[in-house]
């Protein structure tokens, strides 16, 4: 018995609706949730055609060899930045005129795993031993309206497909839970005399990763209190707490700083979640946050030409702000980032091309308006305090610092320092 996944009913109206216009398939990616029982496929979304293949590939004759996977999983990396915690892309699915062949599943095959190759190299986080490996694909005829269902072991390239059961059912994410906190990051980053002449890219990426064990180790504080991560999310009982850092003073030449605020949302599905599942999502999204604005940042920088600051010059950018949309009949919202200088109606025409969906700008919610998270750089020869949760390296001076978490009564509020791995409350909300 193959795994189960149980999908949005306008899934099926997507599929149905999209036009081939003479070309022999059309590609796209499956966004949903995973559990331990089953599946959730929660939205569909097709791959932009490249420009210069529209002509190419417009006629039936063509084959599948002409999938971009390169394209495709450029695709990925955009939509992945879209989706809040709890969510990820689930797979991936392929439109054609004929009923399923050994080529379709082939083409799938290999789809699949350049998917999810490609964004597992850009996440601060790995998948536990606990979670599914399996990744799905779907074949869906055109003419026939005939679905054929099969998963493969993402951990495993040669594995063969096994056939899952796929069920569409109505308002699937309408109740979904819905978690928010505010993370308040002051990230610093001491470079040594080697590191201080690496780009501001690679050394912010390096005090992303350090920052990232932080995260993974902060108590989380759900509704202000602490709760057993095996217990029900909407009851769970109270533990008591304490957490641990230490922290090193070196000597560095120079330092990269992140601070500000960030908006953090993640969802959960309404049945029986554990307290665990909504702690893992919340945690990614404060990792995924943080690091896709840092990487569109410096995607924006290389764009316009933008030269770094040489030498003792300190360098000053501000990240993206996060933007939230809904999905029409559901309780999730996607997400987007915007600079400044960028209009609503390139962050709603983003929106459209990554997830072919109709978006409204008064539909746009813009997450921060205050407290902007920026990235800075200078050079210098003072000692810094560097927090960590691994063994300390060998430094003169060594102190440790002993945290206690309180309780957030009525506030929805996050912290996330540098030099403090402070606990980190988040609340829920459903219907």
């Amino acid at each position: 018995m193959g795994r189960t996944y149980i999908v949005e009913e306008t899934v099926s109206q997507y599929l149905s609706n999209i036009s081939l216009q003479g070309k022999a398939f059309v590609s796209g990616l499956l966004i949903g949730q995973c559990s331990s029982q089953k599946d959730y496929v929660i939205l569909a979304t097709r791959t932009p055609p490249k420009e210069e293949q529209d002509e190419s590939s417009k006629h039936s004759k063509a084959k599948l060899d002409n999938l971009d996977e390169e394209w495709a999983t450029e695709h990925a990396n955009q939509v992945s930045r879209m989706l809040p915690g709890g969510l990820l892309v689930l797979g991936v699915f392929i439109i054609t005129t004929l009923e399923m062949g050994n080529e379709f599943q082939n083409t799938l095959h290999r789809l699949v795993f350049a998917v999810e190759k490609s964004m597992n190299k850009k996440r601060l986080w790995n998948f536990t031993d606990e979670e599914v490996s399996e990744r799905v694909t779907l074949h869906f005829c055109s003419s026939t309206k005939k679905i054929f269902c099969r998963t493969y072991d993402i951990h495993n390239p040669k594995s063969s497909a096994k056939p899952a059961d796929w069920k569409y059912q109505n308002g699937l994410s309408a109740s979904w839970l819905s978690l928010e906190c505010t993370v308040y990051i002051n990230i610093h980053v001491p470079l040594s005399t080697t590191s201080v002449s690496y780009t501001l890219e690679k050394n912010t990426k390096n005090g992303l990763i350090h920052w990232a064990k932080q995260i993974e180790n902060s108590i989380y504080l759900i509704n202000g209190q602490v709760k057993d991560e095996d217990c029900d999310l909407l009851e769970g009982q109270l533990l008591n707490s304490d957490h641990r850092s230490t922290a090193t003073v070196q000597i560095c030449s120079g330092s990269v700083n992140l601070k500000g605020a960030v908006k953090c949302r993640a969802y959960i599905h309404s049945n029986k979640p554990k307290v665990k599942d909504a702690v893992q999502a919340m945690k990614r999204d404060i990792l995924n946050t943080v690091a896709d604005r840092c990487e569109i940042l410096f995607e924006d920088l290389l764009l316009n030409e933008i030269p770094e600051k040489k030498d003792s010059e300190k360098e000053f950018h501000i990240l993206p702000h996060r933007v939230f949309v809904p999905i029409p009949g559901s309780s999730v919202m996607l997400c987007d980032y915007k600079f400044g200088d960028e209009s609503a109606e390139e962050i709603r025409d983003h929106f459209i091309e990554m997830l072919d969906h109709m978006i409204q700008i008064e539909d746009l919610e813009i997450a921060e308006e205050i407290n902007t998270a920026c990235v800075s750089s200078s050079m210098n020869t003072e000692a810094s305090l560097d927090n960590t949760d691994d063994e300390p390296s060998k430094q003169p001076i060594k102190t440790t610092i002993v945290l206690k978490i309180q309780q957030n009564i009525g506030v929805i509020a996050a912290f996330a320092v540098a030099a403090l791995a402070a606990g980190i409350s988040f609340h829920y909300f459903s219907d």
